[in-house]
């Protein structure tokens, strides 16, 4: 395990090799002292996974290989992020949220609790790329959200508590609660009753 800056680390938790912690986002660059990241008690963290300065995660942590979570982002307890899933700065995720393998999360996302993203999924967050600077609005996934595999969702669309987005879906506007967007651009339809999370 390779550390940067002061780190704090849960009872509990398993650090498998090579593993980073506290990497220094540019505005630490110079710093030889800093926060680093905290990681709660018994987490799994996975060869290959780099976590950013000021970053705090809760309990029950599990990390795929090759994962990397940027600075400024706050994960909630019992989150399993699977193998390759980047997660960039100043984002924030519930409790209880999986995300599967390849999925990327941009600059200033919110996820609620008890969202599912399949894997291959793409959450974005410039709507005129690659124009960048401040005006980063990721999407919102309230509560009990799932994603179906190979996904897209648009820039600051919020995803209402309770929907599911069908697999392969462009979501390119916001979802009402309790809704199936399907399709490229997504159509809204009626959510089956056997797809019901809450």
């Amino acid at each position: 395990m390779t550390q940067y800056g002061k780190n704090v680390i849960g009872k509990g938790t398993r650090i498998f090799d090579p593993v980073i912690l506290g990497f220094p986002p540019r505005y630490h660059l110079n710093k030889e002292y800093y926060d680093g990241c905290s990681v709660g008690s018994n987490g799994v963290l996975r060869p290959g996974t780099t976590i950013y300065a000021d970053v705090k995660i809760g309990d029950f942590f599990s990390s795929g290989h090759n994962v990397m979570i940027r600075e400024k982002t706050t994960i909630g307890d019992h989150v399993s992020l699977g193998t390759n899933v980047i997660i960039e700065g100043n984002s924030t995720l519930g409790d209880h949220v999986n995300l599967q393998s390849l999925v990327y999360i941009p600059t200033n996302t919110v996820l609620g609790s008890h969202v599912f993203i399949g894997p291959n999924s793409v959450l974005t967050n410039d709507k005129y790329p690659p124009n960048g600077g401040a005006d980063l609005h990721g999407p919102i996934l309230e509560d009990y959200v799932s994603i179906g595999a190979n996904a897209t969702i648009l820039p600051g669309v919020i995803i209402g508590i309770g929907s599911l987005v069908a697999a392969g879906s462009v979501v390119t506007k916001d979802v009402p609660p309790g809704t199936l967007a399907i399709g490229s651009p997504a159509r809204m339809k009626t959510l089956p009753v056997g797809a019901k999370r809450k």
